[in-house]
């Protein structure tokens, strides 16, 4: 186990890039909404009836619900700070030839096989849906290409040669 370090001082902490498109920014603000609307509410309860059972050192509900709880109440926490300081991208760029946050981007390896996948923000890429994020490696060295670019990018085996076959943006 490693020692939990300070990401506001440690140096080794990488700085996450604050955009995030609308779609992603309205999950965040309804996960947030969620659990303090009804997930806050219903730990609450518990905590509630649990603590008026009596003892509580011996009280596993009690425990396990108040633990819920201050986690819940530690992610409204963050996801507070979190959407205060990220910026929402809802505008396409000016040249949507090249390759810019929020683009769904086509590529084409040398046997012809295509993969599409869209340069989100680090707060709502999930590789299952094809959404990578614009800090990710991949993403960095595709940020500026033009249509039909060809680029080396790190796959599992190495650096594989793609080109760029589409690149199109949501409205």
């Amino acid at each position: 186990m490693s020692r939990w370090r300070d990401p506001a001082t440690d140096p080794r902490a990488e700085e996450k890039t604050n955009l995030i498109t609308p779609e992603g920014h309205a999950r965040l603000q309804s996960t947030r909404d969620f659990l303090w609307q009804v997930r806050h509410p219903e730990l609450a309860v518990k905590v509630r009836e649990a603590a008026a059972q009596g003892d509580r050192s011996e009280n596993a509900d009690y425990t396990y619900n108040k633990r819920e709880l201050n986690r819940t109440l530690s992610r409204i926490r963050f996801l507070d700070q979190r959407l205060d300081v990220l910026k929402v991208v809802d505008r396409m760029p000016a040249d949507t030839q090249r390759v810019f946050f929020g683009a769904w981007v086509t590529l084409e390896d040398e046997e012809g096989e295509e993969e599409t996948f869209r340069i989100v923000g680090p707060d709502e890429s999930d590789a299952s849906t094809n959404l990578i994020s614009i800090d990710a490696p991949r993403s960095r060295l595709l940020l500026g290409k033009s249509l039909d670019d060809e680029v080396e990018l790190p796959t599992t085996e190495g650096l594989k040669p793609f080109i760029i076959t589409e690149i199109r943006y949501q409205v």
